[in-house]
């Protein structure tokens, strides 16, 4: 299946980053959350990748243009550093489509924006961008495919720090506990879509707003329900959470490499 990744983000809460690169390029390691995430695609055997570009389009076409294979694969150096052998490759069997989808669009707007990129798929991928998992694809699509669904996304458990109040007519607290303790699911950001979601979206329309609430009105709208690793690259704090677990070696969302 092709691959949409919404990469025109800007990433305003990242603060060391935001006005140097977009969101997507923010590194783990050698490489920028995009690249794990389309690592991660890879690995199930999604190789055809359509991004759609926003803020700073440049930095991610020269990157992937300029892109430097040895840096995460072993190599051969000889002839005093004039030959290069690669003992293995990364993108050699990807296609990259590269489209600016404008600055300021919405999630909605950018998708309307590559429909003819997906003319003949029957069913495709999307992803934010900015969140890595292990959920297993294989299974997600498996099950959305029982669904009958028209749209479907990973349903995650949030795993940020608020806590969640109620209260009586008087507005006084019956309860407070923290999100992870409560039964709040949240939209996880990896979604899978049958071409017919088009027929559900309008220009200038946010994704989840407006044509997410058509198909719920059908009941064609699925989440898959998945309770092991996932987190959100949001904040300067999160960021310092992929680089962590990325220093201390095999991190989860690694799948490719787990094998």
């Amino acid at each position: 299946m092709k691959v949409v990744l919404f990469c025109g983000g800007l990433g305003m809460r990242l603060r060391d980053y935001s006005e140097q690169v977009p969101k997507p390029m923010v590194p783990i390691g050698y490489r920028p959350i995009l690249w794990h995430l389309m690592k991660y695609y890879a690995h199930y055997g999604h190789k055809d990748f359509i991004l759609c570009l926003g803020y700073r389009a440049d930095v991610i076409k020269k990157y992937f243009l300029d892109y430097e294979e040895h840096l995460t694969n072993d190599f051969v150096l000889s002839e005093g550093g004039k030959k290069v052998e690669l003992l293995g490759s990364d993108i050699h069997d990807w296609q990259l489509t590269f489209v600016d989808t404008g600055a300021t669009t919405t999630i909605g707007g950018r998708l309307l924006a590559v429909r003819k990129y997906l003319n003949g798929e029957d069913t495709f991928l999307a992803n934010y961008t900015d969140n890595l998992s292990d959920a297993n694809l294989d299974e997600m699509t498996a099950a959305f495919g029982r669904s009958g669904a028209v749209a479907g996304f990973l349903c995650v458990r949030p795993n940020f720090s608020f806590h969640v109040v109620t209260t009586d007519g008087d507005d006084l607290v019956r309860s407070i506990d923290s999100v992870e303790r409560t039964q709040l699911w949240s939209n996880g950001g990896y979604f899978i879509f049958r071409n017919e979601i088009f027929d559900y979206l309008r220009n200038g329309e946010e994704l989840v707003a407006e044509p997410f609430q058509r198909l719920i009105a059908e009941r064609r709208l699925y989440a898959h329900k998945f309770r092991g690793f996932w987190a959100c690259m949001d904040t300067f704090k999160e960021k310092q959470l992929f680089d962590d677990l990325y220093s201390a070696g095999r991190p989860p969302w690694a799948v490719w490499g787990q094998d």
